[in-house]
C-alpha cells in the first residue's frame, strides 16, 4: 500500500527491492519504505517494486549526480493524467559537467533543468519497473 503526502520535503531514498538495487538506501531497505518527490511534495511506498524492464509509460526521473537529500522523481500520480498505474519508465537525469547540482522535486523542474543546458536526461527502458501509487 501506498499513500501521498502532501508538504515538506523530507530525507531519504527511493527503494526499489532487490531487482533495483542500485535506487536502495539500506536504512529504508530493511522495512520495505521509500520515497519519491511529485510536484514537490513526496510519496511514501511500503510496497516492494518489481522489474518490468522495457514496458514502462508513466515518466520516472532517478538523478545520478544530485544534490543531497534528492530522490527520484515521479512525474504522474493517480487522479493526472497519463497516470497508469505506476508502470514507471525511467529516464535518468545527469548533471553537466561545470554545474553545480541542486534539488529536483518535479518533472517540470527536471523539464526545466534540461532546457537550461544544466542536466543530460537519458530514457533507460532496462531499468522500467512497476510499484503503483495510492493516495
Amino acid at each position: 500500500m501506498k499513500r501521498l503526502i502532501a508538504g515538506s520535503i523530507v530525507a531519504g531514498t527511493l527503494f526499489l527491492g532487490t531487482a533495483l538495487s542500485a535506487y536502495a538506501d539500506s536504512s529504508n531497505a530493511a522495512v520495505g519504505f521509500g520515497t519519491l518527490f511529485y510536484n514537490g511534495g513526496t510519496i511514501h511506498t511500503v510496497v516492494t517494486p518489481s522489474a518490468f524492464p522495457n514496458s514502462g509509460t508513466d515518466p520516472f526521473f532517478k538523478v545520478t549526480n544530485g544534490a543531497g537529500g534528492q530522490f527520484g522523481i515521479a512525474g504522474v500520480a493517480p487522479g493526472t493524467a497519463g497516470y497508469h498505474g505506476g508502470a514507471w519508465a525511467v529516464s535518468l537525469v545527469t548533471f553537466n559537467a561545470g554545474i553545480t547540482p541542486y534539488l529536483l522535486s518535479s518533472a517540470q523542474a527536471v523539464q526545466t533543468a534540461a532546457g537550461a543546458g544544466d542536466v543530460t536526461v537519458t530514457r533507460t527502458p532496462a531499468a522500467d519497473f512497476r510499484c503503483p501509487v495510492q493516495p
